[in-house]
């Protein structure tokens, strides 16, 4: 009976045993390629970017495809000024922006003690010289030019950008027409005190660079950024009386905070906005009113 009792008791403790073991191997370990294939599979990042509506808007749009392959989902969000988008992003309300050159972050860094730098450097908007006032552009025969400085009459009104930069690289686009001169060594931070020679006595009336377009109708002419002459419906290769040239060194670029640039994500934005798609994008949508600087 007792030999029974224990043959029974050690058949029971097998069983139990071999039923553990069973339910530890009925999952299968994963293989080293299941697990490299779910360490690969992107993990999903959102990143805001601020930028005015065109053309900046416009090209980020072109890269959300490219970045949503990446796991990465881009959110614009669309300022029509120059300020806000550089405080937004030193408040960290935004992960980076695209609306401005070099100078201007430059400047207005300083200006505000913000610690704002760039990666990607894509394009170039030639800015111009926009009228209702004078002869119109499109009624030139083929190969005759305007003498602007003969057509403006005298004490006309030219609106300009009235932040420092834009200012300056206004000032220098009407010298380049003949319409006033600067003092010798007066570059991009020049200022309506730096006029040397304004012979039809132009006025300058400076004004915030998102303001010109509306001003159009009230002024003689006025220097608009191509931004906002875009989104007035002007082409900058058509109406344009006088234009930068594509050489300009006014890159727009892709600004981020000082300390971001390993930031995986900003990187690939970067990447994306320097691709071929872009730049075709660009040179086919706004043929030569916006440059490629890539």
């Amino acid at each position: 009976m007792k030999k029974t009792l224990t043959l029974l008791l050690i058949l029971a403790l097998l069983t139990a045993l071999i039923a553990g073991c069973g339910g530890n191997g009925s999952k299968e370990p994963q293989s080293n390629e299941s697990q490299n294939q779910a360490e690969e599979q992107p993990q999903n990042t959102v990143i805001k970017v601020g930028a005015s509506p065109v053309p900046h808007a416009e090209i980020l749009n072109v890269v959300k495809p490219m970045l949503e392959k990446e796991g990465i989902t881009l959110e614009i969000v669309e300022f029509t000024d120059y300020n806000q988008p550089n405080l937004r992003l030193a408040d960290k309300d935004i992960d980076a922006n695209y609306f401005q050159h070099i100078p201007y972050l430059e400047v207005f860094s300083k200006d505000h003690n913000l610690d704002l730098t760039y990666t990607a450097k894509v394009h170039i908007e030639p800015m111009g010289l926009y009228s209702k006032k004078l002869k119109d552009i499109k009624e030139l025969k083929e190969g005759e030019t305007i003498d602007l400085l003969n057509e403006l009459k005298e004490g006309a009104t030219i609106a300009i950008p009235n932040d420092p930069t834009n200012g300056g690289r206004a000032l220098l686009l009407l010298q380049s027409a003949g319409i006033i001169m600067l003092k010798d060594g007066a570059g991009i931070n020049a200022t309506v005190a730096d006029i040397a020679e304004n012979p039809k006595k132009i006025n300058l009336s400076e004004l915030e660079a998102a303001m010109l377009p509306r001003v159009l109708d009230d002024v003689d002419a006025a220097v608009i950024n191509t931004n906002y002459a875009l989104e007035a419906g002007l082409v900058p290769t058509e109406d344009a009386y006088v234009i930068e040239s594509a050489d300009s060194p006014y890159v727009n670029i892709l600004a981020i905070r000082k300390g971001d640039e390993e930031r995986p994500e900003l990187k690939k934005l970067a990447e994306a906005l320097n691709s071929p798609d872009v730049k075709k994008f660009i040179e086919e949508n706004y043929k030569g009113a916006v440059v490629p600087a890539f």
